[in-house]
C-alpha cells in the first residue's frame, strides 16, 4: 500500500517497523514526518490442541519476508535507514548457540506451563514458566546440546543480522528479567533449576543490534546494511504508536479486552502485583495493566450485530437502566485481581439499545476505575489520554468514554504496533533526541475529544453503584473503592 508523500522531500529517511502478531505479520515504512510510504502483511497459522498453542518459527520468517517486500515495494533502497521488530509478549522458544530455532514457539496463551507458573509465581501467560517447561521437556532439542531461551522477535532479528543477538528488556520482563537491577536474577532462577547459560544478553529497546546481511536482504527486500535496533513487546509498540510517551500520559487500548499503559518517572509499586512496569528506552517507566472487560463482551452478547446501528440505539439510554460488568471470560486481572469473577448485569431494560448501552458504559466505568486504581497507587495519571484499539473506530463509544472519564482524549490516525516500531527505529538510529520526540514527529492525531461536564455528572451515580457492587462481591478492596468514590468530585 502506498500513501501520499507529496508534502515531503524524496530524501527524507524511511523507517521500517515489523510486528509479529498471532494471526499475521505487519510491516510499515514511514518517514520522520509520519508519512506512510508503504505497508504489507502476511498471515500466520498455528497449532491449537487443548491448552497447546504453537507456531513454527520458520513461518514467522516466511511471513516477515512477504510483509516487508510488500511494504518496501515502492520505497527506494537509499531511503531505508533502520528497522525494529516487536512481537507477542510471553511467546518463547529454545534456539541453539547460533540463534537457530530448536523448538516450536510456545505462544503467549499456551497453557501447558500452568504447573510451572505456580512454581515461578507468575501468570501462565508469562515467558518464565514456559522457559521452565521447555527446559524440562526440550522438545526438538537434543539432551546435552547447548540451548538458549529466545523470544519471538529474537529469531527474526538474528536472521536479519546473521547471528545471535541480545534480546530486549521489554520481552525479557516476562521471562524473569529484573528491570530495576538490569540483570537476570540468577539465584532465584537457580532455585527453579534454570542456569545462567539459558538466558540471553539483554539490552534496552532501541539499542543497535547489527545490520541486515546481504542474504537476509535478498529474502526480505530490506536493503543490505540497514540498521537493526532492539524492539519491544507488541503492547509497548502500540503505546509508542499512540504517542503517549511523556510522564503522566496514558494510552487506553480497547479491543477484545482493555489495556492501559502510561509513563512514570519511577516504577509504580503495586503490592497486589496487578500493575507491572516496562522500561522505556529513555529511562522512564511504562506501568500498565490488562483488564478482562472489553469489546469481546459485545461480540459474545450480540453475534453478527451491526455496531453502528446499536450505537445509535444506545445513545437513547444515557445512562442505561442496566448496570453491567462486561467480562469477556471468567476472572479479572485489573483494576483488581479476582480469578473467580464473572460478568454480571444488574437491573435493566430489555431492549437491544439498553443492553448494548449497558455494555458500552460498563467498559467505560471499568476504564475509569482502572485510572482511579492507578491514582490510588500514586501513578501520575493527569497527562494526555489516547484512545487506540479496534473500539476506537466507534465515534460514539469514544465520545461516551470521554464523558464517563471526564477528561479529554486523543484519537491518532494510525495506531498499529508496526508504526511504533518504525518510531523506535528512528529513535535508535539517532533521528530524534528521545523516543517521545520521535513520536511527536511521526504520530499524527486525528482529533481530540473534550468531555461534556453535564454528561460526566450524569454517569457519576451509575459509576458509584458499580464500584459498590464490585466491593460487595468481595472483588474490589475497600480502600480502592473508597478512593475511587472520593475522586468523583475531582
Amino acid at each position: 500500500m502506498r500513501s501520499d508523500t507529496s508534502h515531503e522531500s524524496a530524501k527524507d529517511p524511511a523507517w521500517l517497523g515489523i510486528d509479529l502478531g498471532t494471526q499475521s505479520v505487519r510491516a510499515v515504512a514511514a518517514t520522520t514526518r509520519g508519512h506512510l510510504l508503504g505497508s504489507g502483511s502476511a498471515p500466520l497459522t498455528g497449532r491449537r490442541t487443548g491448552v497447546r498453542h504453537e507456531q513454527d518459527p520458520r513461518d514467522w520468517w516466511t511471513a516477515v519476508c512477504a510483509a516487508t517486500r510488500a511494504a518496501l515495494g515502492d520505497v527506494p533502497a537509499r531511503r531505508v535507514h533502520a528497522l525494529a521488530v516487536c512481537s507477542t509478549s510471553g511467546t518463547v522458544l529454545l534456539t541453539d548457540a547460533h540463534g537457530r530455532p530448536l523448538t516450536p514457539g510456545l505462544m503467549y496463551d499456551d497453557g501447558r506451563a500452568a504447573p510451572e507458573a505456580g512454581e515461578a509465581g507468575t501468570p501462565p501467560s508469562w515467558g518464565l514458566p514456559k522457559a521452565l517447561w521447555l527446559a524440562r521437556h526440550r522438545h526438538g532439542a537434543r539432551a546435552g546440546r547447548p540451548v538458549r531461551l529466545a523470544h519471538q522477535a529474537d529469531t527474526v532479528t538474528a536472521r536479519l543480522t546473521g547471528g545471535p543477538v541480545p534480546t530486549d528488556s521489554s520481552h525479557a520482563l516476562k521471562s524473569g528479567y529484573d528491570l530495576e537491577r538490569d540483570t537476570w536474577p540468577e539465584e532465584a532462577l537457580a532455585l527453579l533449576g534454570l542456569g545462567p547459560a539459558l538466558f540471553p544478553d539483554v539490552v534496552r529497546p532501541g539499542t543497535p543490534l547489527g545490520r541486515v546481511t546481504a542474504e537476509a536482504s535478498g529474502e526480505t527486500g530490506i536493503p543490505a546494511g540497514t540498521l537493526v535496533v532492539a524492539g519491544t513487546t507488541d503492547g509497548c509498540a502500540a503505546q509508542i504508536a499512540s504517542g503517549a510517551l511523556r510522564v503522566g500520559a496514558w494510552n487506553s487500548v480497547l479491543g477484545t479486552t482493555l489495556v492501559l499503559k502510561g509513563v512514570a518517572p519511577e516504577p509504580v509499586r503495586d503490592p497486589a502485583g496487578i500493575v507491572y512496569n516496562h522500561r522505556s528506552p529513555d529511562g522512564n517507566w511504562l506501568p500498565g495493566g490488562a483488564s478482562s472487560v472489553g469489546a469481546g463482551a459485545l461480540t459474545a452478547a450480540f453475534p453478527g450485530a451491526d455496531p453502528a446501528r446499536l450505537d445509535r440505539l444506545a445513545a437513547r439510554h444515557e445512562p442505561s437502566v442496566a448496570l453491567a460488568y462486561p467480562l469477556t471470560s471468567r476472572g479479572e486481572r485489573f483494576p483488581f485481581r479476582a480469578p473467580d469473577a464473572t460478568a454480571f448485569v444488574l437491573g435493566g431494560g430489555t431492549s437491544q439499545g439498553d443492553r448494548w448501552a449497558a455494555l458500552l458504559q460498563g467498559v467505560a466505568y471499568t476504564e475509569r476505575l482502572c485510572l482511579d486504581y492507578l491514582h490510588y497507587l500514586g501513578a501520575p495519571v493527569e497527562g494526555p489520554l489516547t484512545f487506540t484499539g479496534g473500539a476506537a473506530r466507534s465515534a460514539y463509544w469514544n465520545r461516551l468514554r470521554t464523558d464517563v472519564l471526564g477528561r479529554p482524549a486523543r484519537v491518532p490516525e494510525q495506531t498499529e504496533p508496526a508504526l511504533g516500531m518504525a518510531v523506535l527505529a528512528a529513535c535508535g538510529a539517532g533521528a530524534a533526541a528521545d523516543l517521545a520526540g520521535a513520536a511527536h514527529s511521526m504520530v499524527r492525531v486525528r482529533h481530540v475529544l473534550e468531555p461534556d461536564p453535564s454528561r460526566t455528572a450524569a454517569f457519576a451515580d451509575p459509576y458509584a453503584r458499580l464500584v459498590g457492587a464490585l466491593r460487595q462481591r468481595g472483588w474490589l478492596p475497600e480502600a480502592v473503592a473508597a478512593h475511587a468514590l472520593s475522586r468523583l468530585g475531582t
